[in-house]
């Protein structure tokens, strides 16, 4: 084996064992700041106002951010997105903790060892995480985030009112919009290369 080549082999070795135990840090930084976000503001609504302060202006306990706009409420949400699946906490949890485990055991099929591809998965594992602990302490998820649009659309917004949500549901529609993008890409430079 000549200089050269060995020298080759040591820096691919060297980058390899780097990398293999550095590649998830974006994902791990990503997913713990969007789940400390999450529960830091959840216990600041849960502590500050009282279950089921919403639909101003009924309500006095809702904080205006933006009148007509925004307001921060304590909706206790027992179902997934737009309250579907209500009352079935247990099987939503268990849902989480598959997605999680099916995340880990394809991690490699799913390109986690590109940066992009840590951040698009930290943000959906940062926000799965967030909900998952509420379902597990509380029976429900803490939304928090109340918008109320100036346009209605039948059947999806028939008040104009977007179901209220919480930074782990950012985190997980964001990450999740992100892999579909970075997916696309990934897909379409793959296929100019060949």
């Amino acid at each position: 084996m000549t200089e050269r080549s060995h020298s080759k082999l040591s820096s691919n070795t060297s980058s390899t064992s780097s990398t293999s135990s550095t590649s998830y840090k974006r994902l791990l930084i990503t997913a713990l700041i969007v789940f400390t976000t999450d529960q830091l503001t959840k216990i600041w609504i849960f502590n500050t106002m009282a279950l089921d302060s919403y639909f101003y202006p009924h309500d006095a306990d809702v904080i205006e951010v933006i009148k007509n706009f925004f307001y921060i409420v304590h909706i206790g949400n027992e179902g997934a997105a737009w309250g579907m699946f209500s009352g079935h906490g247990e099987i939503l949890a268990l849902f989480a903790l598959v997605a999680l485990a099916t995340i880990y055991k394809f991690r490699h099929d799913l390109e986690l060892h590109r940066k992009t591809m840590q951040l698009a998965f930290g943000l959906l594992i940062g926000g799965v995480l967030g909900n998952l602990v509420d379902r597990l302490v509380h029976g429900h998820v803490i939304d928090f985030l109340d918008f109320h649009l100036g346009f209605t659309i039948p059947w999806v917004l028939p008040h104009g009112r977007y179901p209220a949500f919480n930074v782990a549901d950012c985190g997980i529609v964001i990450g999740v919009f992100a892999y579909i993008i970075l997916s696309f890409f990934q897909t379409e430079a793959s296929e100019e290369k060949t």
